[in-house]
């Protein structure tokens, strides 16, 4: 937005003119343009629920998709799980966090998919194999490579514009030679955050959480 500015030489200069011809009327042309010029409080034109506030300074960064999970390591967790199963977690109930960072690495035996989490508490989670990928709210597909998906559903999720850390919002991962082929995360909805593991075809998997920092974990068997 372009703001005029009047120097004092310029404004004496218009008051003698306006007094030669009769004197200053009340119009409000004087009106200080660098105070009178309204905010643009419009929103932006790609506003949506998966906008992420600005954190404080002091606030942990969203984290771009890698292919370095090292600080997980060969954590052990559950036994897999074939296929066909759902696996669920209760999340605690202080739990109010939010995704920071999705990222994925290649393992001996499993390809692990570690999904960041800030705020206080721990998540629940339901994972599945599902028929298409499709976003919640408006139930439109979402493009997920690989012959299989694996839904990833995060409970206890706080309204990202109401939280310390953004939101993530990398591209996809994907994983080259690697039996998951790609990670999609589709943001926060109704207390919920949903992503889709693609992977080249159904395979045993399993889920668990961790702490210090907090992280839910999916491993998918290759």
């Amino acid at each position: 937005m372009r703001t005029r500015i009047m120097t004092r030489a310029t404004a004496a200069g218009l008051v003698a003119a306006a007094l030669a011809v009769g004197g200053c009327t009340g119009s409000g042309d004087d009106t200080d343009p660098a105070r009178s010029a309204p905010a643009d409080a419009s929103p932006s034109p790609g506003a949506s629920r998966d906008a992420s506030p600005t954190p404080p300074p002091d606030a942990p960064s969203a984290t771009a998709g890698t292919g370095d999970v090292g600080d997980v390591g060969d954590e052990p967790g559950p036994a897999f799980a074939e296929p066909a199963t759902v696996a669920t977690g209760e999340p605690s109930a202080e739990a109010r966090l939010t995704v920071t960072g999705v990222r994925a690495a290649t393992h001996d035996g499993y390809d692990r998919v570690v999904f960041d989490l800030a705020g206080d508490g721990s998540p629940g989670w339901r994972v599945e194999y599902v028929p298409q990928a499709l976003d919640d709210g408006s139930g439109q597909p979402v493009d997920v490579a690989g012959g299989a998906t694996l839904q990833v559903r995060l409970a206890g999720m706080g309204f990202p514009l109401d939280m310390d850390a953004p939101e993530y919002a990398g591209d996809a991962v994907t994983l080259p030679g690697g039996v998951v082929q790609q990670v999609v995360y589709r943001f926060w909805f109704e207390g919920y955050s949903t992503a889709f593991v693609g992977v080249d075809e159904p395979r045993p998997f399993r889920v668990f959480a961790l702490e210090n920092p907090t992280r839910l974990v999916v491993d998918v068997a290759r």
